[in-house]
């Protein structure tokens, strides 16, 4: 190390702040890859006596600065509180699960007794959860009570290991007599889905002291979340249930409505852009009017309810003297709907509580179709959900080759897949059942001077993309095939590539009405491949790194996705 990076260095830590029982080098932007680049912040931990509380959010720590950071760690068997989101920047996937893998086998040597474990946003996958597994299931973490994990994109693999690791640690903790109580479990925005959150929906049934649930923004429709309903009814502590931006639809909200019949102490609710619908609003309306007298917020914005729903909402927190909040923002309510919902609080003398309702969305007809339809829609749902996870177990262990060979084995027929049938309605078992030379067959037959092509070819293909390795192996080869064809083209624009990709994504406004991709994680993900390959022009990566920086909704859902973009386009 440079003498004047460890002057600079120095001059960060000489920023530490110390008290309480606390170290903290809290977004101080320490770069520490090696164990020369740790000396000085092992020096703090080492003379610190009384240790309890870690810091090392906003820096970037390697695995080899993990590893005698760890060594330092070994001897604080005081420690109680790790802050540990945010410290691995610019690190590789594959860095992080050793990294973490040191610094727990350190608090489990130390003997340490952990009350609270904060390793959000840091972005390692399923894979990084197996590095502290070993720690979740040890001593060191009988007595914790906070767990956070926002913003990892564990996705389901991830959150069945989670969830068996905390199954395991309160069943030894058990057997010692001291039952594992965590309090507070915060796991949003980790593509978790249904599978993911009914694993630890059984974990939390098992623990039974949850005091707080945050679990935003993870893909959970119906199934998962009556699950979750059915756990969170033996937790009888439960106060806050932030479940916002999943996907309810009326099963979903009726299974949780009841579940809140039997809680005493909830004090926020939060199913903000759940689509709880109608019929779910009334059931949770009338969950709320039967008890929940410690309720302070109640969301249920952007959640498509209409007028009546909406009403009977408002009449059931007459007598909630502790709410502070109440939200219907974003509902199908029209202007007179709204002066009504004014005049009921008003009457309470609770108008205060009602949130804004300048995102409504008016009232709209209502008609019986779309409530009628829902049991049809949700039970096509589940069949489909049921045939993907039938596909995906067929394919688990399958690589594209051993597909094809299989086949060719096998006299089970197969339904003949050619590029056409693929692109216009894609799945990753089309994709893989077109064979090895999938990537030669779409590249050849995609129109690479029609920029239009292309963008809706890529589109089509990243629109499969999965993390099992048969399918992302077959979706990035496909996307170099078609895109090195591209980019060498002396007639392709590349410019207008990234333009009409960006208006696609719904991240660049066009003048033309535009279909956007439902959802971009796929295409954020198969980008993240993309931007890193000879044939992609550095050019464009300054432009799609402003674009993806850029707030944005739907950006917001696919967080993981985007995190991993913008750490690759950073490093180029």
């Amino acid at each position: 190390m440079a003498s004047e990076d460890i002057t600079k260095l120095a001059e960060s830590l000489a920023k530490t702040k110390v008290g309480g029982g606390q170290l903290s080098f809290k977004g101080q932007s320490l770069k520490l890859n090696t164990a020369e680049d740790a000396e000085e912040v092992i020096k703090q931990i080492e003379e610190f006596d009384g240790l309890e509380a870690l810091r090392l959010e906003g820096n970037t720590v390697g695995v080899e600065a993990a590893k005698v950071i760890a060594k330092a760690l070994e001897k604080k068997s005081e420690l109680k509180r790790c802050h540990w989101s945010d410290m691995f920047t610019g690190r590789l996937r594959s860095e992080i699960p050793p990294a973490l893998s040191s610094l727990g086998d350190a608090l489990i040597a130390a003997g340490a007794q952990l009350v609270e474990l904060d390793l959000s946003d840091n972005a390692f996958g399923p894979d990084g959860v197996r590095g502290f597994e070993a720690l979740l299931k040890s001593p060191a973490c009988y007595t914790l009570q906070e767990l956070k994990l926002n913003n990892c994109g564990m996705g389901i693999g991830g959150g069945k290991i989670l969830a068996a690791a905390l199954k395991e640690c309160h069943r030894k903790s058990s057997a010692q007599g001291k039952p594992l109580a965590l309090k507070i479990f915060v796991a949003g925005r980790n593509r978790l889905e249904n599978d993911g959150a009914t694993a630890l929906a059984e974990a939390f049934g098992i623990i039974g002291t949850l005091e707080e649930v945050h679990m935003p923004q993870n893909g959970i429709n119906h199934p998962g979340i009556t699950a979750l309903a059915q756990a969170f009814a033996v937790n009888p502590l439960l106060k806050v249930i932030n479940l916002n931006d999943n996907t309810f639809t009326e099963k979903g909200a009726v299974a949780m409505a009841e579940t809140l019949k039997a809680l005493r102490q909830i004090e926020v609710i939060n199913f903000g852009d759940c689509l709880v619908r109608s019929k779910g609003a009334v059931a949770i309306a009338d969950a709320v009017k039967e008890g929940l007298h410690k309720l302070k917020e109640l969301n249920l914005s952007f959640c498509e309810i209409k007028r009546d729903a909406a009403l009977t909402v408002a009449e059931a927190i007459e007598d909630k003297t502790e709410l502070e909040k109440l939200d219907l923002n974003g509902n199908c309510l029209g202007e007179e709907v709204c002066e009504q919902l004014h005049e009921i609080l008003e009457g309470f003398n609770m108008a205060s509580v009602l949130g804004s309702l300048s995102d409504d969305e008016g009232e709209e007809d209502d008609d019986e179709e779309e409530e009628e339809d829902e049991d049809e829609e949700e039970e096509e749902e589940e069949e489909q959900q049921q045939l993907k996870e039938r596909g995906a177990e067929e394919q688990e262990s399958l690589t594209p080759k051993k597909i094809i060979d299989s086949q060719a084995s096998t006299p089970v027929p197969s339904p003949p897949v050619d590029v056409a049938t693929f692109l216009a309605f894609p799945s990753p078992e089309k994709l893989l059942r077109l064979g090895p030379k999938c990537s030669v067959l779409i590249a050849q037959q995609t129109d690479t001077s029609d920029v239009e092509k292309v963008v809706a070819t890529l589109l089509r293909i990243s629109s499969v993309f999965k993390d099992e390795a048969p399918v992302k192996t077959a979706v990035h080869e496909t996307t170099d095939a078609l895109m090195k064809k591209a980019f060498s083209s002396a007639t392709f624009n590349s410019d207008a590539f990234i333009s009409n990709l960006l208006v696609h994504m719904g991240l660049l406004k066009s003048e033309e009405k535009i279909k956007t991709v439902p959802s971009l994680y796929g295409i954020l993900m198969t980008l993240n491949h993309m931007v890193q390959q000879d044939y992609f022009p550095k050019s464009l990566a300054p432009v799609l790194s402003a674009f993806v920086t850029k707030p944005n909704r739907a950006l917001d859902s696919c967080s993981f996705a985007r995190h991993m973009l913008l750490q690759t386009l950073h490093q180029l």
